[in-house]
């Protein structure tokens, strides 16, 4: 009888470390761990990977925006992806001069609805390969899917792979990708 009740309760541990182990993580972006009850900019704040954007959506006076309700959408770019645009660009868009500007290319990675990857799939898939979204900015982004792999298309034919997906927010959802998407100037 000591045997079977140390085997159930060995296995109630076992299935109580799994349990805990599957719902108690976040993801990690950036080297920091991103909650699902803060807010996009919340977390975006603390990720390592995310510090060009960070200081866009400042100097665009967004922050107070995607700190907002939402549901919000967010394509954001890693720093790499900053980096990979002509040298000068982003300094140059950080420019007080050049917030108008700023803030079209910033708004053009977010959508006004919750949309995560399987939402995004089932979209695709409902339109035959590629799913036409309209950003907070104007721009129209072409979202595909394909064996798990979510890509998205700006304006100008520039695809962005997401990297790491459902980033769930409180006000919505974050999907990293690996270009900046940019709207047709």
């Amino acid at each position: 009888m000591r045997k079977l009740a140390t085997l159930l309760l060995a296995g109630t541990i076992a299935v109580s470390a799994l349990a805990t182990a599957a719902y108690a993580e976040n993801p990690m972006v950036g080297g920091a761990a991103m909650y699902a009850d803060k807010n996009i900019v919340e977390n975006a704040v603390n990720s390592k990977d995310h510090t060009t954007l960070v200081a866009a959506v400042k100097a665009a006076g967004l922050v107070e925006t995607l700190q907002g309700a939402g549901p919000f959408t967010v394509f954001a770019p890693t720093n790499e992806a900053f980096a990979a645009l002509p040298a000068g660009t982003v300094e140059t868009l950080l420019k007080p001069e050049n917030k108008d500007k700023l803030v079209k290319i910033l708004t053009c990675h977010v959508v006004g609805a919750k949309a995560m990857s399987a939402d995004v799939t089932k979209m695709v898939q409902d339109d035959g390969g590629a799913h036409k979204v309209k950003t907070a900015g104007g721009c129209e982004l072409t979202l595909k899917a394909d064996g798990g792999k979510v890509t998205v298309t700006d304006e100008n034919g520039n695809v962005a792979n997401v990297t790491i997906a459902d980033v769930e927010q409180s006000n919505g959802v974050i999907h990293v990708i690996d270009k900046v998407l940019l709207p047709k100037m």
